[in-house]
This record gives structure tokens, sequence and C-alpha cells, in this order.
């Protein structure tokens, strides 16, 4: 396509030079990475008679490469993608794609960066251009071209990354996330089908779908969209930041404020998907809370015994709030040192690793070394749940024939 564009090639000078493979210690199922969407990713993929309107990658007066799809710009903010990048080029300006490796965009050069690490498998979450769950194309002013992008976006997930490699991906899929024509989620609903007929194992979702203009989860409009969850065994995948960061006070270091209070935003997610009463509701419901950490779940949970025992404020089940949140929800973690000893009050079964790449969290490349500082006094089988099992079984994922520890 004339208007797609051209890779060229890797500005060197950005990036650090090539890391080693690291020493493995653990075998490595990371439950929360990014791909960077490439300028080429809708090529084709839309009806003809919407095609002109699919998102393009251009190039703004000031040099920066942007995409724009009805009407707006949305940029590749840089720290979404600065694995390998010399920290003085680190900033929030939008970034090249000859400024990032490879791997944020090029599956192969993908599969050779958690080769680096020890990844066995990795979950992708959709960058700029959709939102972090697809609400970009469900707030499209022509709702037929805004169905179609996000019907393309996993598409593309499907033939050009998992495909690929099947054994190395998790199939992360979005959604339609606004009324169809019926008023219904039916559009919604129907998307988790078609993507778990093909395969698809999660499905991300807004953590706070009011914040962004959405129905509410107490509105009872998400019902078809958890029931299809629940029928075709997809997990519901509530990324941080995806409806929104941290209300900014004036003047406030947002970069700094925003990245401090992830954990905050997971844990009010968490809170709301709870007494949604979805999880009590559907039993075999699956939640994994996305780049969230594991240091609020502990309090959480002191709290709602508290709810029910000290304030007698529960909803009236059979079953005890915490004992939903312990059985519905899962969890994941770049390492959090200060609290992972705490697993057995949190569920040693419910807590996953997270590398995080290409985003400015990432562990990458010293990702093994990082864990194994921070989780090496742990029990060899605590770790191997934490590192890789407990994906693999959420996930429904394949494992290597041989795991370590």
């Amino acid at each position: 396509m004339s208007q797609t564009y051209a890779i060229g090639p890797t500005n060197s000078e950005m990036l650090l030079p090539e890391p080693e493979r690291s020493p493995v210690h653990y075998t490595l199922i990371s439950v929360d990475d990014h791909l960077v969407e490439p300028p080429d990713m809708f090529d084709g993929r839309l009806p003809a008679d919407l095609q002109s309107g699919a998102p393009r990658l251009v190039e703004n007066e000031r040099g920066h490469q942007v995409w724009t799809f009805d009407g707006q710009i949305f940029s590749q903010v840089g720290m979404n993608a600065v694995a390998g990048r010399r920290p003085e080029y680190r900033s929030l300006e939008p970034a090249r794609f000859e400024d990032m490796r490879r791997g944020c965009f090029d599956v192969h050069a993908r599969v050779a960066d958690m080769d680096l690490i020890g990844c066995w498998a990795s979950l992708n979450f959709p960058s700029q251009v959709a939102g972090f769950a697809g609400r970009i194309f469900s707030g499209s002013s022509d709702p037929e071209l805004g169905h179609a992008v996000m019907r393309a976006w996993n598409d593309w997930l499907y033939e050009e990354w998992w495909q690929q490699y099947p054994d190395r991906f998790i199939p992360c899929g979005i959604t339609w996330l606004s009324p169809g024509p019926d008023g219904t989620a039916r559009l919604g609903a129907d998307e988790i089908r078609r993507n778990a007929e093909r395969g698809f194992r999660a499905v991300t979702l807004p953590e706070r779908p009011h914040n962004i203009g959405l129905e509410s989860l107490f509105s009872g409009w998400w019902d078809p969209i958890i029931e299809a969850c629940v029928e075709t065994d997809t997990v519901i995948a509530l990324h941080v930041g995806s409806s929104g960061m941290y209300a900014m006070p004036p003047s406030a270091p947002a970069l700094q404020l925003g990245a401090t209070l992830f954990g905050q935003l997971s844990l009010t997610a968490c809170a709301e998907w709870l007494w949604s009463g979805y999880p009590y509701r559907f039993p075999n419901l699956k939640i994994a809370m996305s780049e969230g950490g594991i240091g609020w779940v502990p309090m959480l949970l002191d709290r709602l015994e508290n709810v029910v025992d000290r304030s007698g404020y529960g909803a009236g089940w059979d079953l005890r709030p915490a004992e939903v949140l312990k059985r519905n929800f899962w969890y994941c973690t770049i390492d959090d040192p200060s609290t992972i000893d705490l697993y057995d009050v949190i569920g040693e079964d419910h807590i996953m690793v997270e590398v995080d790449y290409p985003h400015g969290d990432s562990t990458w490349p010293d990702t093994q070394t990082i864990l194994k500082d921070a989780w090496g006094h742990l029990p060899d089988s605590v770790l191997r749940k934490l590192c890789c099992t407990n994906a693999a079984a959420l996930f429904r994922h394949p494992l290597p024939d041989r795991i370590v520890p």
C-alpha cells in the first residue's frame, strides 16, 4: 500500500549494545507485555468500502510518526517502547519506529528478545492507536468502520503474531465495547465467541468502563459479554490504565505520580469488579488484574473481611467476598519484593509474573537476575507456579518439555 510508512534502518545510537543471553533460573510466562502496532497492520484487512478509513501512520510537521484515525491523532508515546533504549533518550516524546528495538513491532525479533531472558510465552496487549482495551475503535464516529477496524486488529494478531509462533504467545483479543444497533452488548459477545473459536484465550476489557463514557459494570449492560467469556472460558484481562490514569492535581508531576499509583488503580478496579456481582454470579469467571502488582491484595482481603464482620456491609452472598476474590481473580507482578512473601495470603495459585516489554517498567533484559534477587528464597514449587505454571493453567497454554526450577 502506497500510504504505508516504510520503516527505515534502526537508529542504533538510541539503543544500548545488544544484551547477552541471561542464565535461565526460571521458565517464564509473562502475562503482561505489549506489541506496538506496525504501520501495515490494517492494510487490506477491511471491506473495500471502508479501507480508506482505516488507521494510518503518518509523519507530522515535527517529524513524529503518529497514527491518524477518525479525525484524531494517536502517538506512540516514547515510554511505551523503551526496551533497550539508552536512558538519556527516554521521554514522553512520540517515538519513531526507527528508534525502537524491532522486537516492539516485529514478531520474529520479539521471540528473539524473549529467548534472551528465558521467556517461554507472552500475552500481549495493544498500544496507542487501539487504546489498551480497544476503546478507540469502539468510540468511532462511524460504528461500522470502528467495528471493522476492531475485527481487523484481532485478525492481524491471529495471523501475523500468534500463528507465527503459536506456542510462544497467548492470544488476547479486543472486542466491541459500545451498544450495537439493538442497544445491547451482543456485538461484543459475538466477537469474543468468534475469537474463542479460533483459539483466543483472553479478552482485554476496560478496568472501569464508566470512567471513559461506557456503560457501568453495575447497569447489567455487560451481561452478554460476561456470559460469552464464561461460556468460552475466556479470561478477562483488566490492564491498569485502560480506563484512564489517576486524576492529577494541578501542576503535579504526571509521569512520576501516575506510575506510583498504578496499584491504586488496580485496587479500585478490582473492588468494583468484585462488587459488580459478576464473580459471585459466575463461579467460573476468570479475571486477571494486569500490571497492577500484588502489594494491595492482602490489604483488600483484610478490608473485605472487616466489611462483613465489623461493619456488616456484606451483600448477603452465601460466600464471603474475600472467598470470591480468592476464587475468581488472578494478579500479575513484576517482582513486588516487599510483599512476595505473602503469596500464601494472596493465593499461590493466583499470582503470575510479568515482564512488561517494552514499557518503562519492564525488567527486560535483566528479568532473570531481578527475579532471583527478589524471589530466590522461595520454595521451588512456589517459584514454578509464580513463573509459569499458574499462567499456563489459567490461559490453557502449553509448557515446554522442561521447566526450571
